[in-house]
């Protein structure tokens, strides 16, 4: 289940509970769940196959037939005259009401029963929640007495927080329902709390640090870089370069997201910080995850750069060795003001002369140490992140949390809307003959499909898709396929040939999701949508609309799918963040990063989403905190780097960058 160690079984919280404290009469029952204390008045076993036992019970107000099926172990183990205590579903059987029993109990002679709060813990075929419960049970004190009580007393009193043992107490083994949310509260509290004082020092360390290379803008700088714009920027590029600019004026490294739909203009606002890095004597280094990124960046970059006598050079993995000597001879030398490239940035031969500016483009796809390489053939440069991907503001506070934050939430004018419609499977003929107009007018399409070949019967491979597409349902159009076992270089040929409107339909799977950028695709369709995240097909849809003309995506899902209703969210809106925060909803932050939540090893105690005000709660504490004690060595916070410690999640963030 993800539990390997006694703190992650503490932190195993029930998903439920079952309040068992007070018996119902059996005269009063209705169908449903219910609990009794009766006595048996008559047993009856029945062997075999599939064996049953039922028994007759009585509480004086009337009589019910409690049955436990399959549970073989229970022959001779009840007896007429014994009092029971039964939980269970109630049913209108023939005969009347019968119980089908969840769980029992035989009361001793005399016994009163007194009842309980039942803790409902999320279980597997092979281990029940009455195991979980049991084993967390008989170990409960043990299991609080290893966690260190870390949060300072004055931020327990200021929230009206439960001491921490009765916190763990009260969601494991409550007395009184009432009692767990305020149990949960604390500890989702605490959890949310190490994760922002993590992030509260790293940014305080970073800051401390310093070593950037500040730059003032000059005054004339924003006219003038808007002058030679082919247009006016939004009003959200605008915010988005006045919070970067500002950052650079520091010797604190910049360290800031961009977040952007796809289309919104990142690439301009990219294009500022390069040129307020230029101003101040630096070079810039663009890494994005693939060639063909990387080089719609530098076609993009270079007339917005040239004015400014910006030299872009080109680095990647791709170029002869000459190219390549050549390309680094002129970074190196200062000569390039700004090198776009992929990977092959971080080799060892491409050297700066005085690189001040970062900019990392879909920053998820690239991993902790290659970042930290790209960022250490400088001092301390400023660093701005870019992504595409919109991640809801509510995940964006945690995942992101060192980071600071720039939104561009509208697109630029001239952008066409994207119409969305989704249909079922045994529609998906009129969905290819749509594409087949399309193409006829001069446009291209996408078909993205789940698995590359069909191994996996419920979904559609590209391979067997695209053949059958070329053979049987548009042998007159020009069809060909991407996807993520080609060789490098054979990728790289398929989205030239698409580029260069050689090819009128790319069958491709999710590889397209990111970075490609053809004006003429107009029609996307999306099979087996079902499949993916409300986030990700959003990405995908992204591919289309990007030139003058009206722009479709399609969503089939099957005949039968259940989440039709869901995709239909897809077609009401185009705004990425209220689709990404939609998504996060439906799916749990831990679904969102590509883990089911299955044990305690994955996610959060807390939901970011339903806990959020929480969160927001917990981070002005630690950011107060860090504000006045950075070194945390005032007495009441020497146990906080313990608490940040033993959050996976704050752990992470001190450790990555």
């Amino acid at each position: 289940m993800g539990i390997f160690a006694p703190d992650e079984l503490l932190a195993y919280l029930p998903r439920a509970y079952r309040d068992w404290r007070t018996p119902q009469a059996i005269g009063t029952l209705e169908p449903g769940e219910a609990v009794i204390v009766a006595t048996i008045v008559r047993v009856r076993e029945r062997p075999g196959r599939f064996p049953l036992v039922s028994a007759d019970l009585d509480d004086g107000t009337g009589t019910i037939s409690a049955k436990w099926f399959g549970r073989r172990h229970l022959f001779g183990k009840l007896a007429a005259g014994e009092r029971v205590f039964i939980a269970g579903r109630v049913a209108r059987g023939p005969r009347g009401l019968d119980i089908n029993v969840t769980s029992h109990r035989v009361l001793r002679d005399g016994e009163q029963y007194s009842g309980e709060v039942v803790p409902i813990y999320g279980a597997t075929k092979e281990l029940t929640s009455r195991q979980i419960r049991t084993t967390i049970a008989k170990n409960l004190a043990a299991l609080i007495d290893r966690r260190v009580d870390a949060l300072p007393e004055a931020v327990v009193r200021r929230h009206g927080f439960p001491p921490f043992a009765q916190a763990w107490h009260d969601v494991h083994a409550p007395a009184d329902p009432a009692a767990v949310e305020a149990g949960r509260r604390r500890i989702v509290f605490e959890e949310f709390f190490g994760i922002a004082l993590a992030a509260a020092l790293k940014r305080a360390r970073r800051e401390a640090a310093g070593g950037a290379t500040p730059i003032a803008p000059p005054p004339e700088l924003w006219a003038t870089f808007c002058a030679q714009l082919p247009f006016a920027p939004t009003a959200a590029q605008e915010r988005a370069i006045a919070d970067i600019w500002a950052d650079m004026t520091r010797s604190a490294p910049m360290n800031r997201l961009l977040q952007g739909d796809v289309g919104s203009g990142k690439t301009l606002v990219a294009a500022a910080a390069i040129v307020l890095a230029h101003t101040g004597g630096l070079q810039s280094a663009l890494m994005a995850p693939t060639e063909i990124l990387a080089a719609q960046h530098a076609a993009k970059l270079a007339p917005l750069l040239l004015p400014f006598g910006i030299t872009v050079e080109a680095v990647f993995g791709s170029l002869g060795a000459r190219d390549r000597r050549a390309a680094n001879d002129r970074i190196r030398s200062g000569a390039a003001g700004l090198a776009v490239g992929t990977h092959a940035l971080l080799t060892e031969s491409v050297e700066f002369v005085r690189l001040g500016l970062v900019i990392i483009d879909e920053q998820h796809r690239f991993g902790v140490a290659q970042r930290a390489r790209l960022r250490g053939k400088a001092l301390a440069p400023h660093t701005l992140y870019m992504t595409a991907t919109p991640i809801p503001r509510t995940l964006a506070q945690t995942r992101y949390a060192d980071l600071d934050l720039s939104i561009i939430d509208e697109l630029p004018p001239g952008r066409t809307p994207i119409e969305t419609y989704v249909l079922r499977a045994s529609r998906k003929p009129h969905a290819y003959e749509f594409v087949r107009k399309n193409v006829e007018l001069g446009r291209q399409a996408y078909i993205v499909a789940p698995a590359i070949d069909a191994s996996e019967p419920a979904l559609t491979g590209a391979l067997h898709e695209a053949e059958r597409i070329r053979r049987d349902v548009l042998p007159q159009l020009r069809v060909d396929v991407l996807h993520g076992k080609l060789a490098a270089r054979e990728k790289e040929a398929v989205m030239q040939r698409f580029n260069r409107g050689e090819t009128d339909v790319l069958v491709a799977t999710t590889v397209v999701e990111v970075g490609v950028d053809v004006p003429n695709a107009s029609v996307m369709v999306i099979l087996d949508a079902q499949r993916y995240g409300l986030a990700q097909l959003h990405q995908l849809r992204g591919r289309v609309g990007r030139g003058v003309e009206r722009s479709f995506c399609i969503l089939i899902a099957p005949d039968d799918a259940g989440a039709i209703e869901r995709l239909e969210i897809l077609a009401a809106s185009t705004d990425g963040f209220a689709i990404a925060e939609e998504d996060l909803r439906l799916r749990r932050e831990g679904e969102f990063a590509g883990t089911a939540q299955a044990g305690a090893g994955t996610g959060t105690i807390g939901n970011i989403v339903a806990d959020f005000e929480l969160y927001m709660q917990a981070k002005a504490e630690a950011d107060r905190i860090v504000a006045h004690d950075p070194e945390l060595v005032a007495p009441e916070h020497r146990l906080l780097p313990v608490l940040v410690d033993g959050i996976a999640a704050a752990r992470a963030l001190l450790v990555t960058s």
